[in-house]
């Protein structure tokens, strides 16, 4: 469980002892049950992190909803994260992150396409050895807020934790024209261990 859980689980625990001490069952018993909830949405399982060159990881848990091509011939791979999926984000590869920018926009759901283009966001950009990735923390008509913990000029581990999106959401990457795709739509992907992609 990541540290950013404590400031939703102690006021949960401690209102359920106080429904415990007052008698009231039942609110205790939904307070309880808030907790096990939270717990279970900030956890941060082990990953493995796939060992070799030049291999993308998904910087998220989810499901593949999109693979398309901007205007400039990039890839764009859309994960739709629903509110059971795990919410950590991480690095897609080892490197440095050059920008991250914050987009004020729209709570729209998740899983529309337009989301993606006007929700409120993260964008952060990372660039390692060879490639430039870019992947964004969009939030969604419940994830009402993105989290990255890193700063610009961070030096980042692939699959290394980077931040936290709340309560159902997306994430877009954006990836370079050489890169092969590894991934279709529909796929389910793993934050960390499922690879996206290879590059040469």
């Amino acid at each position: 469980m990541i540290r950013d859980a404590y400031r939703f689980l102690i006021p949960a625990l401690l209102l359920g002892i106080l429904f415990v001490a007052l008698n009231y069952t039942y609110a205790a018993v939904f307070f309880f049950i808030l907790s096990l909830f939270i717990i279970f949405f900030f956890r941060n399982p082990f990953r493995q992190i796939p060992e070799g060159k030049n291999l993308i990881v998904s910087p998220a848990d989810g499901k593949i909803v999109k693979i398309s091509q901007t205007e400039i011939g990039e890839h764009c791979i859309s994960i739709f994260l629903n509110i059971f999926n795990v919410h950590v984000n991480r690095s897609p590869i080892a490197g440095e992150l050059e920008q991250l920018q914050y987009k004020r926009g729209k709570f729209k759901v998740a899983f529309d396409e337009e989301a993606s283009n006007v929700n409120e966001q993260n964008i952060i950009t990372i660039s390692g050895e060879d490639i430039q990735v870019t992947f964004k923390q969009i939030a969604g008509l419940l994830a009402r807020r993105v989290v990255c913990w890193k700063q610009p000029g961070s030096k980042l581990e692939r699959g290394e934790l980077i931040g936290l999106i709340r309560f159902g959401s997306r994430v877009d990457v954006i990836l370079p024209e050489k890169v092969h795709i590894s991934v279709s739509v529909g796929d389910k992907v793993f934050g960390g261990s499922s690879v996206l992609g290879d590059y040469k």
